[in-house]
C-alpha cells in the first residue's frame, strides 16, 4: 500500500466529515460556526475524549500530534497548557487546524504538512508525542514508530488510540453482521434490485466484484473497508500483543479501552466500553 494512496483518500474525505459534514463556506464565521458544531457533535458521541486528554501530563509540556483531523483535540491539548505542535499527512487538515488555531488565538509552535514516516523535527524534541485514530492506517508501522522515538525525548511518552481487535465492532459488527448483509445482498445489488453504486451498498458491492465477493470478504481485506468507509485504503486492528509487536522500541505502560460503538448495532451509550470498546488508548514509554 502506498502512501499516496492514503493521503489521496484522506485529502478527499477529511476526518469526520462524512459523520458531521464539511464546512458551510471559507469565511471565518462559516469556519467558526463549523468548528462549534462539529466539537459539540464529536464530544457528544465520542464523550470519552476530553476525559482521557485530561488525565494527561502535558502541562509545559512540548507535545507532538501526528494526525490533526479538524483540530479539536489540537485546541484541547493547547487548553490543557501543552506545548503543542502538529503535522498532518494532507494539507486540508493542517488549513482547518491551522484556521481554527489562528480564530480562537491559541498559541502554538508549529504546524505543517509532514508524514509520520519523516518528521521534520531534530532528536528528542518532544516530551509527549500524541496521535489519535491515526496510526492504525499506517502501513509502514515500523518506520513510523522509529520516527517517533527519535523525535522523543528518552524519558518522553507516546499516547495514541487504535482501533481494538477485541471490541464489539470488529468481532460482531464488522466480522458477523456486515459480511453477512454483504453476502445476502451481493445478488440482489449485481441485478439491480436495490441500491446503487454511490449507496454504501452498492459501493461495497463493488469493491467486491473487483476483488471477487469471497476474497473481499476476508477479515484481512474486509477490515480496511469497514473503519472510515468503504473506499478507505488500509486500517489495522490491535490488541496489546499486536501493539507491542508493532511498537517494539517502545514499553506499554498503560491501556484502557473506550467507546461502545458497533454501527449498525444500537449500543452506543450502552454498558461494556471497558471490555468490547472501539478504542484502545495506550501509553507507551521508550525502552532504554
Amino acid at each position: 500500500m502506498r502512501q499516496s494512496a492514503i493521503q489521496d483518500f484522506w485529502s478527499a474525505h477529511p476526518c469526520g466529515d462524512n459523520v458531521f459534514g464539511p464546512p458551510d463556506g471559507d469565511g471565518q464565521k462559516d469556519y467558526e460556526a463549523f468548528f462549534t458544531r462539529y466539537d459539540m457533535a464529536k464530544y457528544q458521541l465520542e464523550s470519552h475524549i476530553p476525559g482521557c486528554l485530561e488525565r494527561l501530563d502535558i502541562a509545559g509540556r512540548r507535545v507532538l500530534e501526528i494526525g490533526l483531523g479538524q483540530g479539536s483535540e489540537a485546541e484541547q491539548l493547547i487548553r490543557r497548557g501543552g506545548v503543542w505542535t502538529g503535522v498532518d499527512l494532507t494539507e486540508e487538515a493542517v488549513k482547518r487546524t491551522g484556521t481554527r488555531l489562528a480564530l480562537r488565538k491559541l498559541p502554538h509552535e508549529g504546524i505543517q504538512q509532514a508524514s509520520v514516516l519523516d518528521l521534520p523535527f531534530p532528536d528528542a524534541s518532544f516530551d509527549v508525542v500524541f496521535s489519535h485514530g491515526v496510526l492504525h492506517h499506517v502501513p509502514d508501522i515500523l518506520g513510523a514508530q522509529r520516527e517517533i522515538r527519535r523525535v522523543l525525548k528518552p524519558d518522553g511518552e507516546l499516547v495514541v488510540m487504535l482501533y481494538a481487535r477485541w471490541s464489539l465492532n470488529y468481532l460482531v459488527a464488522i466480522g458477523l453482521v456486515r459480511r453477512a448483509a454483504l453476502l445476502a445482498g451481493y445478488p440482489l445489488m449485481r441485478l439491480g434490485l436495490f441500491g446503487g453504486r454511490r449507496s454504501l451498498i452498492g459501493s461495497h458491492v463493488e469493491n467486491a466484484r473487483c476483488l471477487g465477493l469471497l476474497r473481499y470478504l476476508r477479515m484481512e481485506n474486509f477490515i480496511h473497508r469497514n473503519t472510515d468507509g468503504p473506499h478507505n485504503p488500509f486500517s489495522r486492528v490491535y490488541d496489546l500483543r499486536r501493539v507491542e509487536r508493532d511498537f517494539p522500541l517502545f514499553e506499554v505502560r498503560r491501556s484502557e479501552k473506550r467507546f461502545m460503538h458497533a454501527p449498525p448495532l444500537p449500543v452506543h451509550g450502552m454498558i461494556g466500553e471497558r471490555a468490547l470498546g472501539w478504542h484502545l488508548w495506550v501509553q507507551m514509554v521508550p525502552k532504554a
